[in-house]
């Protein structure tokens, strides 16, 4: 077996390298005439750091590699790529396309490498013919099957585990086997898997990261790599990276610090992300860095993976930052998009707030939920009536999510009104675990709690602000669950003939009520959202169908419309446009069952469109660098979506 590498590890090829690989070549080109009773052909995979100059050194050298009556092209600067020129390695881009495709790696007479290769393993579905041109003979069962059958035999098995933890880890071992059937799965499946993959399985997932890992599926940037974060990205062989998902364990869920255990999450939400909004696996790149973790159980722990010490904090903290914020524009340009994940409060903010001016970020929790939740209440007013202005606001909770949706909320009703900003928070009250914020407490309250502080006196029990504020929309996004109590229930439902009520937390066991319980107590005249899935109730012979104001409604599209523009910077009115994109896709149909978001069956559509509504307000913003402008903006999001089917192997 041959093999033909090189690691440029500083973008640059030295003269050795060069010198060897033509020379390789040259000895290849002469015992190919002497070996051709066993005909062998050799397929050689560029994964240098640098394409274009490697593409300018070896460009003019090799096109093709044949022997055989075979060939391998090797072309690496004609598959410009969505996105604004990205090389399509995969052809994933292409996926659409009715055509042939040279599996891309490293293998010589012999398909063993190809089948543990999850980028192009297609299993038992290589045809007899792709067996006979990959030296695949032998290495597989007999059988020949379809995706589709595939498919279906995965499901099978999927559904007799009993625990939903195994689903996860069964799940994550075919996207480490066999990518393309994956996302086939959870594309076909999504609202049976999303909870599998995301909330609310993913947060046990995370909770026993330790006991399940047995594959790296992103990078870990810890303490230990301070200093040379630059170098860690160039380890990871995708150099095309568009996506970036980090966090930093702290505030995973409703879960509290998990460390270096939270990577479950980005590797999580990036499935999501071609799976709902068909960014190429290849252009994503999940990331966790490990400052620590003040978890006393993991430090505990024998089978923790990450640093076994306090967290990091203050000035060591920042300056990590710091280098991973600078070492990611340096190795992957301007345009990509790095969503901050679960960071804790006092970091969040702060984070978001800094690196915005100088990089294209997005903070999931703060401005992903934001317009979720943004999105439902505009779809809620066909039910409730009149406009946001209107109603009145009520959050029990006044972290990243409470304040991110708040803000949004008065964002939208100060562009609906033309009323100023301050004006329209005063629509907006939150209770956090001292009481309703009022304006006695402003001394003590933390920065991006002030703007909530109004004049009212204090009140401790969420129950006495319910009956004080008298709002129209109760919002929970607190992490602690079971504080929507009857009680309070009952109160929103004496006040309002439809109280809306929006139990935000995850998992589903932080979920402030349960969707029973709010239709139960408020005799099934509440409209019901909330974080994590709950199933249709049944009331009086009514079927109620609860809204899941899960950010995968939004994440996927919104990302995916600022990679088509090449947006270099987030600014709110893009959050806004989702939000209004979401909302145009709930039906009568919809609200005739007391839904407030459309169905997940209809995601990438649903993405397309949003995609698409981002895209647009990046161009008139003035914030987009891939121009001219598509004309028809939805129509270009579907051709970007990668597709997950199988390609023909020649």
């Amino acid at each position: 077996m041959w093999e033909v590498s090189c690691f440029a590890k500083h973008k640059k090829v030295c003269s050795f390298c060069l010198f060897s690989f033509l020379g390789c070549f040259c000895f290849l080109g002469f015992i190919g005439g002497l070996q051709c009773d066993l005909q062998r052909r050799i397929v050689v995979g560029f994964r240098f750091g640098d394409r274009k100059k490697v593409g300018a050194l070896m460009g003019s050298v090799v096109e093709e590699i044949s022997n055989g009556g075979g060939h391998s092209v090797v072309d690496v600067e004609s598959k410009a790529g969505f996105g604004g020129g990205l090389v399509d390695v995969y052809g994933e881009d292409c996926a659409t396309e009715d055509q042939v495709l040279t599996p891309w790696t490293a293998s010589v007479a012999s398909g063993y490498t190809l089948l543990r290769d999850p980028h192009y393993n297609k299993g038992l579905a290589f045809t007899e013919k792709e067996r006979d041109a990959h030296y695949l003979r032998g290495l597989l069962p007999p059988t020949v099957l379809t995706q589709e059958l595939q498919e279906k035999k995965v499901m099978q098995n999927l559904r007799q585990y009993e625990v939903p933890l195994h689903r996860y880890i069964a799940m994550m071992d075919l996207q480490e086997r066999n990518e393309g059937l994956f996302y086939k799965l959870l594309i076909d499946n999504v609202e049976e898997l999303l909870p599998v993959v995301y909330t609310p399985t993913v947060g046990e997932a995370c909770q026993k990261y330790g006991s399940i890992f047995r594959h790296p599926q992103g990078l870990y940037i810890s303490l230990k790599e301070k200093g040379k974060i630059l170098e860690v990205l160039k380890n990871w062989p995708e150099r095309g990276i568009q996506v970036i998902v980090v966090t930093d364990g702290e505030r995973i869920l409703g879960l509290g610090d998990l460390g270096c255990q939270g990577m479950g999450i980005p590797v999580g939400k990036l499935s999501l992300y071609t799976a709902l909004g068909g960014v190429p696996p290849s252009a994503c790149l999940p990331i966790t860095i490990d400052v620590g973790t003040n978890n006393e159980k993991l430090l505990n722990d024998e089978f923790y993976i990450g640093i076994k010490q306090r967290r990091a904090t203050g000035q060591e903290y920042a300056e990590l930052l710091e280098e991973f914020m600078t070492a990611v524009k340096q190795n992957y340009g301007e345009k990509v998009l790095v969503q901050f994940e679960d960071f804790a409060n006092h970091n969040a903010f702060e984070l978001l707030a800094k690196y915005s001016k100088t990089h294209l970020v997005f903070n999931d929790d703060i401005q992903g939920t934001a317009s979720v939740v943004l999105a439902g209440l505009v779809a809620s007013l066909k039910l409730l009536g009149g406009t946001l202005a209107d109603h009145t606001f009520l959050f029990l909770g006044a972290g990243e999510a409470g304040t991110g949706i708040a803000e949004l909320i008065a964002l939208e009703i100060s562009k609906k009104t033309g009323a100023p900003l301050k004006e329209a928070r005063k629509k907006i009250w939150l209770v956090d675990s001292k009481g309703l914020i009022v304006k006695s407490r402003l001394g003590s309250l933390q920065h991006f709690k002030q703007p909530w502080a109004h004049d009212h006196e204090p009140i401790k029990e969420l129950v006495d602000a319910v009956k004080a504020i008298k709002p129209t929309v109760l919002i929970g996004t607190s992490g602690v669950g079971k504080q929507f109590t009857k009680e309070v229930v009952e109160t929103m439902a004496s006040l309002n003939e439809k109280p809306l009520i929006l139990a935000l937390s995850n998992p589903t066991s932080q979920a402030e009520c349960t969707a029973e319980e709010a239709y139960t107590w408020t005799k099934g005249r509440a409209i019901f959202g909330s974080g994590s899935p709950f199933d249709p109730v049944k009331y009086e012979n009514k079927l109620l169908v609860p809204g899941q104001a899960n950010n995968a409604y939004i994440f996927p599209g919104f990302g995916l419309g600022l990679i088509m523009a090449g947006a270099i910077r987030v600014h709110d009115d893009m959050l806004l446009a989702a939000s209004e994109a979401l909302a145009t896709q709930v039906s009568e149909e919809h609200y005739a069952k007391g839904m407030i978001y459309p169905p997940f069956t209809n995601i990438r559509k649903i993405s397309a469109n949003i995609a698409a509504k981002v895209a647009a307000k990046v161009y008139e913003l003035g914030l987009a660098s891939n121009l001219p402008r598509p004309k028809d903006l939805v129509k270009y999001a579907e051709s970007c979506m990668y597709s997950p089917r199988y390609r023909s192997y020649r």
